[in-house]
């Protein structure tokens, strides 16, 4: 039988009721249809390949013990990501405080990659996800999980409201904030610099997080649900972001 084919057809929700109820492999199904995508926003938002390890396993953990705590008041995977984000920000939080010493040029690029990727892809993209990553470590923690979320994970600014919990214009701002600091760190690598053309009216109006590009496919969240968050849940899965 393959990996999960004894859950086919199960929600995620009927999932993590069934680990409440005692069932013992319910909850590492879940973790084997999110793990990829948990691990990719952990990454970008610590570019630390051991750092985001920890975190996502602490992540895990959380929700393990969290689990009767959820209350169906939004989608599992935001709830998963929820308690991702803020076990990074815990970290990258934690670090701050802390010199590390650079890695080199091939682990940077290492960690950039997704968790299906291989080091075979264009050196021009990998020099792209190399500058971008450094980049994206000047940004204070919040800021960084925002842009991550929003400008490379492509979650609507709803959604990435309701993952780290707060209110959408603090999304908003995180990301404004964020796109104005990384700005002049890659302009450089606009498409219209290295043809030596200035730059349209339409491309003028575009938002300056138009910079940041996206992660190379749509996100799919799974269904959303507009209603309140599940802060208990996250009180019980690494606190508030």
């Amino acid at each position: 039988m393959a990996e999960g084919a004894g859950y086919d057809g199960v929600s995620d929700q009927d999932l993590l009721t069934r680990h409440v109820d005692g069932d013992p492999d319910a909850f590492g199904e879940l973790v084997r249809r999110h793990r990829d995508r948990l691990w990719a926003v952990a990454l970008r938002t610590l570019g630390d390949r051991e750092e985001a390890a920890d975190a996502v396993q602490d992540a895990l953990v959380s929700a393990y013990r969290a689990a009767h705590t959820f209350r169906g008041q939004s989608a599992v995977t935001t709830w998963l990501h929820r308690i991702t984000v803020n076990a990074c920000l815990d970290r990258a939080r934690k670090a701050a405080s802390r010199k590390t010493s650079p890695v080199d040029d091939t682990e940077r690029l290492e960690q950039l990659l997704e968790p299906h990727e291989s080091a075979s892809a264009p050196v021009e993209r990998d020099d792209l996800h190399r500058q971008l990553l450094e980049a994206l470590d000047t940004l204070p923690p919040d800021q960084r999980a925002a842009l991550v979320l929003v400008d490379m994970q492509g979650y609507p600014v709803a959604e990435a409201a309701r993952v780290l919990d707060v209110p959408t214009g603090t999304v908003k701002s995180r990301c404004a904030r964020g796109r104005a600091r990384l700005l002049p760190l890659l302009t450089h690598l606009r498409p219209e610099n290295s043809r030596g053309t200035g730059l349209t009216g339409e491309e003028r109006n575009r938002p300056p997080g138009r910079s940041v590009p996206p992660a190379a496919g749509p996100h799919n969240t799974g269904p959303r649900d507009p209603g309140p968050n599940d802060s208990a849940a996250v009180k019980g899965g690494g606190g508030r972001a």
